[in-house]
C-alpha cells in the first residue's frame, strides 16, 4: 500500500464523517404542499425569495460538494493501484 493510498483513505474517512454529520444536522423535508394548502402560504414571502441564503441551503450546498469530492476520491483511490504497476 503506497503512501498516496493511505492519505486518500484517511481523507475519505474524514469526508464520510463530515457528510454524515451534515446530513444529520439538516432539517427534515416536510410536505410543503399540504401545509401551504392549510395555511395559505405562498413562495412570494421574504423567506421564499431568500431561500438560497438560509442555513439549510448552505448545508445543502456543502453536503452536495462533499458528496462529489467523496465520489471522485473513491474513484481515485481505486484507480491508483491499477496505474501504479
Amino acid at each position: 500500500m503506497s503512501a498516496l493510498e493511505i492519505v486518500g483513505g484517511v481523507a475519505l474517512m474524514i469526508i464520510c464523517a463530515l457528510v454524515i454529520i451534515l446530513c444529520l444536522s439538516q432539517d427534515q423535508k416536510s410536505q410543503d404542499s399540504m401545509s401551504a394548502a392549510l395555511t395559505g402560504a405562498s413562495s412570494d414571502s421574504f423567506y421564499g425569495k431568500n431561500e438560497g441564503r438560509t442555513k439549510e441551503a448552505i448545508l445543502n450546498k456543502i453536503t452536495r460538494t462533499l458528496g462529489i469530492i467523496m465520489f471522485v476520491l473513491v474513484l481515485a483511490i481505486n484507480l491508483i493501484p491499477i496505474f501504479s504497476k
